[in-house]
């Protein structure tokens, strides 16, 4: 671990998908003021897009907690590798629908638009996060279809934010993206992103900025394309090699050596 070597008291980068790491660049607070919107103003459904690495799932992540902390239902998945049955008890769950063991499918959706039509009864919003949508299956994208046209009434407080990549959204299919109301688009992260991130995740961890040379804050932001996931990956690298090696500094030689070793792991 090379935390003790550049005076560290923990890890900067934690796990990919901890809230606690999140770091709201201008892009991810828009994309964030957006999300509350569609929820506020009771819209149907959205779309959150972006690249690979660009912080969708993390965003998700930190918008269901705050939903919670306001005291609405919400349930957050993934779509991937879900079968139709998998989908409707993993919504339940989340929505604490008690179902009885071996319940049939038909069962669990009975169970699941009762509890929605509670909620809107009570005046709860209730929102659901799917993710990885671009990589569903047809049988899943269809249920989302019937949960995103279910109730359409002015009434109705459900909410749908469906996030996948920019360049594969259309798999979803005709009938969702005809109901998205807001498409929201995260864009990649500038240089002064990188730089913030880069300073308060090291003041966080007991360091300063100083660790990385202003040249390999440049190659780190250019090798990383402005991708959060990837900038993290290439600082955390660039650490570990700086720590073996001795550095005072992380220079900019150090940050493309990481970036040699990132790429022959992505092959």
């Amino acid at each position: 671990m090379y935390a003790s070597h550049w005076g560290l008291i923990q890890m900067p980068f934690g796990p990919g998908l901890d809230p606690c790491y999140f770091f709201e660049s201008a892009g991810h607070e828009e994309a964030l003021a957006r999300m509350h919107f569609l929820v506020e103003e009771g819209r149907r459904c959205g779309l959150l897009l972006g690249p690979s690495g660009c912080g969708k799932s993390l965003l998700f992540e930190v918008f269901a907690e705050r939903i919670r902390r306001w005291g609405r239902p919400v349930a957050k998945l993934s779509l991937i590798g879900l079968d139709t049955a998998g989908l409707v008890a993993a919504i339940a769950d989340q929505l604490r629908i008690r179902v009885a063991p071996g319940a049939p499918e038909w069962r669990i959706w009975q169970s699941l638009e009762r509890r929605l039509r509670e909620h809107r009864y009570q005046k709860l919003e209730t929102v659901l996060l799917l993710d990885d949508a671009d990589l569903a299956g047809a049988e899943i994208l269809t249920q989302v279809a019937r949960l995103a046209k279910y109730d359409l009434t002015a009434d109705s407080r459900l909410t749908l934010i469906l996030a996948g990549q920019t360049e594969r959204i259309g798999r979803i299919g005709r009938t969702l993206l005809d109901l998205a109301e807001l498409r929201i688009d995260i864009p990649a992260w500038e240089r002064r992103d990188t730089e913030a991130f880069l300073s308060r995740s090291l003041e966080r961890a007991g360091g300063g900025a100083w660790v990385f040379a202003d040249e390999a804050i440049r190659k780190m932001h250019e090798l990383g394309g402005g991708s959060p996931r990837r900038i993290r990956q290439l600082a955390d690298l660039a650490l570990l090699a700086g720590a073996g090696g001795n550095l005072e500094r992380v220079d900019a030689q150090t940050v493309e050596a990481a970036g040699g070793q990132l790429a022959a792991i992505m092959v």
